[in-house]
């Protein structure tokens, strides 16, 4: 069963991804930022400091939870327990938003620190849809599915990404979230053009989107090879590539992630002031 909590949604204006470090800052100076993301991982806990910090944060800013370990893509069943714990942090802190990942890090007993690719099939279709199907039912509200950055394309997929993350939405009536970073890191390292694939992509199912900064390397052959870092500051052609989405879908909630060599608030702060100029460049 589903429920839009149609009062309590994200608004069309900056985000960061939430870090301790930067509490007092943010409650006092938050600059442009007007709601918070959280990995749900971090906050599974019953108490302590972490827990009374989220609920004074979920008193003043809107709130995102970001899954990262419930292996939507993998060939096993969710893990029950994961599950039951993420419902307990969705209903207490009864946040704006809930995403997770089209990806997968387990396999039997073991746990992947990454996530990890899949093809697009139809099979592959199927148990996605029954995933999300299942976790929607248990934590009693849609939830928002994020296209992946890609290092390798499978020859056995028949569908395109865009077309599969746009079928998934209509089989289970749930949102995406558009990381343009992932696009554009996509898009260098299998070489296609990243304002194609947001011109493919189901914009009017989004219900947030992106940003982050990434490394440059290369590959054996010298071609250029991204990698999705969250360690660094967005690049200018992500910029742009996040004007082009915006001019397409209109304003959306916009968030800064930085997850590694996390900077100092002012640094981050500044990068929600850039996103911010971006959306008032848009018409409501």
């Amino acid at each position: 069963m589903l429920d839009a909590a149609a009062h309590n949604r994200l608004p069309a204006a900056p985000g960061v991804g939430y870090k301790p470090q930067h509490f007092a800052q943010i409650t006092t100076d938050p600059g442009a930022v007007k709601w918070l993301e959280i990995h749900a991982e971090n906050y599974m806990g019953d108490g302590g400091r972490p827990i009374a910090q989220l609920r004074h944060l979920s008193e003043h800013f809107a709130m995102s939870v970001h899954g990262v370990g419930l292996s939507i893509g993998g060939e096993g069943p969710l893990d029950a327990d994961h599950l039951a714990r993420l419902k307990y942090l969705v209903s207490w802190l009864n946040p704006a938003s809930f995403s997770e990942h089209l990806a997968w890090s387990t396999h039997d007993s073991h746990f992947y620190n990454d996530l990890l690719p899949l093809p697009y099939t139809d099979a592959s279709l199927q148990r996605i849809c029954d995933h999300i199907g299942q976790v929607q039912d248990t934590i009693g509200r849609r939830m928002l599915l994020e296209n992946p950055s890609s290092y390798l394309a499978f020859t056995e997929s028949t569908w395109s990404e865009p077309e599969f993350l746009a079928e998934i939405s209509r089989r289970t009536g749930c949102g995406l979230l558009l990381d343009v970073n992932n696009v554009f890191v996509s898009a260098t390292n299998l070489d296609f053009s990243p304002q194609g694939y947001i011109d493919a992509f189901p914009l009017d199912k989004v219900g947030e989107i992106h940003l982050g900064g990434h490394d440059e390397d290369q590959d054996e052959h010298g071609h250029p090879l991204l990698i999705d870092s969250h360690g660094a500051e967005v690049v200018d052609p992500v910029w742009a590539l996040l004007d082009y989405t915006l001019a397409k879908s209109g304003p959306k909630p916009v968030l800064i992630e930085w997850d590694n060599d996390v900077p100092d608030w002012p640094v981050l702060a500044a990068e929600a002031a850039r996103a911010a100029t971006a959306l008032e460049r848009i018409p409501a």
